[in-house]
């Protein structure tokens, strides 16, 4: 690679991780298989799920709420093993809680992540 090309490279690099890394805020992922439970709390958002087990289906519950008046949505992703569709809860303005209930078949698992809307 040429001597100038290097530099540049390097500064889009740091600049695509520094924009990727401002356009959202998010609470780690939770994979997790039943039984479990999480009550995450991001800048924003707050939730608390549930994962369950009976008869080989899987069961996610529980609620997020939007605790800020930012102009973002709270925001629950709900990825269940097993080739699921993935699930999306939301809550939209400041106090606003909305619960969620969902069953998955054939699986034990799932990736739960609460985040806020861009």
């Amino acid at each position: 690679m040429p001597a100038f090309r290097k530099p540049l490279t390097t500064i889009a690099s740091a600049t695509a991780l520094a924009v990727g890394l401002g356009l959202g805020t998010a609470a780690p992922a939770h994979a997790a298989s039943c039984p479990s439970s999480a009550k995450p709390t991001i800048r924003g958002a707050k939730a608390e799920w549930v994962l369950s087990c009976s008869r080989g289906t899987l069961k996610v519950y529980g609620w997020v709420e939007d605790t800020l008046p930012d102009g973002h949505s709270a925001l629950v992703d709900v990825w269940p093993g097993g080739g699921h569709h993935w699930k999306l809860v939301t809550a939209d303005g400041v106090g606003e809680r909305t619960n969620f209930d969902f069953e998955f078949p054939g699986t034990t698992s799932a990736s739960v992540t609460l985040r806020l809307s861009r």
